[in-house]
């Protein structure tokens, strides 16, 4: 038996966490169990013991996977077995990246691979907030370098209290959710969602993450120490100091005086620096051509490394000394925006938004219910109805190159979106709702753009959105040393890499819907992170008023081509009628009114949402639908089809789905001999309900009442006032025989026991009318 090391995590509300090493996967270079509940995330790590050569970068990946097994559930599809990562699983190997990639070491370049693997799930907790604490772990045991712990937790406020990873239950009853990533002594990462809350809020729930994180972090740190983890060493860089400072000196100047020129256009300003660093490079191969001392391959790459070190420097010194921005912006100025709507006639409705050099072409599709997503994933089953789908092809920034599938980045840009806008649709709203983001040019947040190219394309198609949604990125440049810094509205893409922080915000004129954040400097004082706040307030407020500019609010009605809704109530009891045997009554409504008819069992009712291309097919729908759930009355007329003919009458359907007798005394005022002759399968007559029998609830119909009543006709007396049948017949009823003979030998003189019974009706003797 293995003896493994545990240690355990207390939270505020009576559960622990614990952390386990030393048992499973031990050839890794560190694996952790992470468990609370019955829930349990397998964490690995295994790092390269050298880099790549020519690699100047941190080859990290992460990677998250839920086993269907966990939740004792098979796989669906074919094959019964897990195949490529979901997307719902890429958001949370995202979360975690974006939280451990900055504490690696600068100069570490081994590539490093961190899997997590959902092992087994409980009914209620949610295990996307441990991951990162796993993941986190993992590397804390292990050798390979780190700067310090971190974790996530989500964090969500449930009628005005603040809950540390709430259970799903729970969530449902959340106006704020976020997930959060930091260390002992920073926040690295925010993302999540909200309904529209302050960002007072906001910062609120993000210390009260922290305050948790704390804790979870000096749980790793000190199961490292009892282990007794020792870090690696490690050379993945060859410096020449001298170069360096060879390049600032040369380059400096001449990189701060391009920035200066405050050039609008992306690939003119990328152009002049470019030239700078080319000249430079060609001047120090022309003077060491001869000297053979020196491998110019290997500095030629060092040069364009410490390059692009002198170009951010004199890009944020220039931000940081002189408040001018790379394109003579003011540091709260938003770029020129321009919009349009109905771009697109073939679809229900579509907007474009340009902000600056960033652009989307944003589609809305508006389908039924026969288009809802089905979600079959290991911790949730269920529908979705609003999709919303974010597409960065290469050419947007000028990359020749063609799409290889959709990529991570697509999927957590496009979830960002999905979550600013998803609130602000109808609760009632009757479609499934699929926006499609195409961003066409890129400088700046193409997922803010997506936002706002969102909403303008919703109010285009006539959705009744709650209230219009608008979206910022910004970011923040820092000095340490000099306690400077500057917050940057509307960031361009150089901005958002040379910063020190990136956050986007989308939120409506009340407040914020949803937020990513990810924080590249340590100590950022929460006072800082409270104004960059309101300035993206008040540059999501002038965005907003811009996109207003192009459309005020929704349309009054939807386009033409959209197809019509309407949705219907009735008896739960009636849903299998409308259904029939096998799907027939519904398949034949569907074809014969050209609408598709979807029927599910809500609150103890059925209802019955029909779709169609306008409303005449839906009104016929409705009209056949609402004959099958109405009730006949005593009285009404109908015209009924007849199902069957039978010797004494006719079944005739008046409403689909409930047929009466036609009883052959009721066809007509004159005598009717056999109702074949007076009718057949197929025919269509008008009848009345003239009663229900209270026993059986058998339908009894007229069609002689419709008809005006012969001169001279005569009534039959009622059958109270005629005389018995058995005096009418010469036979006592009560006794044994009937006719004045005995039942059991001789009902007609004849003998039951012989052959000579000959049952037969009298030719001369009238039938009875009944």
């Amino acid at each position: 038996m293995v003896n493994a090391t545990i240690k355990t995590i207390e939270l505020a509300d009576g559960r622990s966490i614990t952390i386990e090493t030393g048992k499973l996967a031990k050839q890794a270079d560190g694996s952790v169990v992470v468990r609370m509940g019955d829930t349990m995330l397998l964490a690995t790590v295994v790092s390269a013991k050298e880099a790549k050569e020519d690699v100047d970068f941190m080859p990290v990946s992460v990677d998250y996977r839920e086993k269907f097994s966990a939740a004792g559930r098979f796989p669906g599809g074919f094959l019964k077995r897990e195949a490529r990562p979901s997307d719902e699983e890429i958001l949370v190997a995202r979360l975690v990246d974006r939280a451990l990639r900055p504490l690696f070491p600068a100069d570490y370049h081994a590539e490093t691979a961190v899997m997590i693997s959902l092992i087994s799930v409980g009914k209620d907790e949610m295990p996307d907030a441990l991951a990162g604490l796993a993941a986190s772990a993992a590397i804390a045991v292990s050798d390979v370098p780190f700067e310090t712990p971190i974790s996530e937790v989500r964090v969500a406020r449930i009628n005005g209290e603040f809950v540390i990873n709430p259970t799903r239950v729970e969530m449902e009853e959340a106006d704020l959710e976020i997930m959060v990533g930091a260390s002992f002594d920073n926040i690295m990462m925010v993302e999540g969602e909200m309904s529209e809350v302050s960002e007072e809020v906001m910062l609120e729930a993000i210390k009260v993450a922290h305050d948790e994180i704390k804790k979870q972090c000096k749980a790793q740190e000190e199961l490292a120490d009892e282990i007794g983890v020792v870090k690696r060493e490690y050379c993945h860089e060859n410096n020449d100091e001298v170069l360096r400072e060879k390049v600032k000196a040369e380059t400096y100047e001449a990189c701060y005086e391009v920035a200066k020129k405050q050039l609008t256009n992306k690939a003119e300003r990328m152009d002049a620096f470019m030239v700078i660093r080319d000249e430079f490079i060609e001047k120090y191969t022309e003077a060491n051509a001869e000297n053979e001392e020196i491998d110019l391959a290997q500095h030629i790459g060092l040069i364009k490394r410490y390059y692009h070190d002198v170009e951010k420097e004199a890009m944020r010194r220039m931000i940081l000394d002189d408040k001018i921005r790379l394109d003579g912006r003011a540091t709260n100025e938003i770029r020129p925006i321009w919009g349009e709507v109905n771009y697109l006639p073939g679809a229900h409705g579509s907007a474009i938004f340009t902000r600056g050099e960033t652009q989307s072409l944003t589609s809305v599709t508006m389908g039924t219910k026969m288009d809802i997503k089905k979600i079959d994933a290991v911790t949730y089953q269920g529908t979705e109805k609003f999709l919303l789908h974010y597409n960065f092809p290469p050419f947007c920034v000028g990359d020749p190159k063609t799409p290889r599938g959709t990529s991570r980045r697509e999927i957590g840009h496009g979830n960002l979106a999905y979550r600013g806008l998803k609130k602000m649709i109808p609760e009632d709203f009757p479609y499934v709702l699929r926006i499609v983001s195409d961003i066409l040019e890129s400088n700046g947040s193409s997922s803010m753009a997506t936002v706002c190219a969102g909403t303008l394309g919703m109010m285009d198609a006539g959705i009744k959105i709650k209230k219009p949604v608008s979206g910022i990125a910004m970011g923040l440049i820092t000095d340490k040393g000099a306690e400077k810094y500057a917050v940057l509205s509307d960031i361009l893409g150089d901005e958002d890499h040379l910063g020190d922080m990136d956050f986007k915000v989308t939120g409506t004129a009340d407040g914020i819907t949803a937020t990513q954040m990810d924080i590249k400097v340590d100590g950022l004082p929460y006072e800082v992170l409270a104004e960059a706040l309101q300035q993206a307030k008040e540059g999501r407020l002038h965005i907003l008023g811009e996109m207003l500019k192009v459309i005020p609010e929704p349309r009054e009605d939807y386009k033409p081509n959209v197809p019509r809704i309407e949705t219907i109530v009735i008896p739960k009891d009636m849903i299998g009628a409308i259904i029939g045997p096998g799907g027939k009554v519904i398949q034949a409504i569907q074809e014969e009114t050209q609408t598709v008819i979807v029927i599910e069992e809500v609150d103890d009712q059925g209802r019955v949402e029909i779709s169609g291309a306008g409303l005449e097919p839906i009104e016929a729908a409705k009209a056949k639908i609402k004959a099958i759930t109405a009730l006949p009355e005593v009285g009404e007329i109908y015209k009924g089809k007849v199902k069957s003919v039978v010797s004494f009458g006719a079944f005739i359907e008046i409403i689909p789905g409930k047929e009466g007798l036609l009883h052959i005394s009721e066809m007509d005022w004159k005598r009717i001999e056999a109702a074949e002759d007076f009718t057949k399968e197929g025919d269509i007559l008008e009848v009345k309900l003239i009663g229900v029998d209270e026993k059986t609830g058998k339908l009894k119909l007229s069609r002689k009442v419709l008809l005006p009543k012969p001169e001279g006709y005569v009534e039959r007396p009622p059958r109270e006032n005629r005389p018995p049948r058995g005096d009418n017949r010469g036979g006592d009823r009560r006794g044994g025989d009937r006719r004045g003979g005995d039942r059991r030998d001789d009902r007609r003189g004849g003998d039951r026991r012989n052959n000579d019974f000959r049952p037969r009706r009298d030719n001369d003797r009238p039938r009875s009318e009944d």
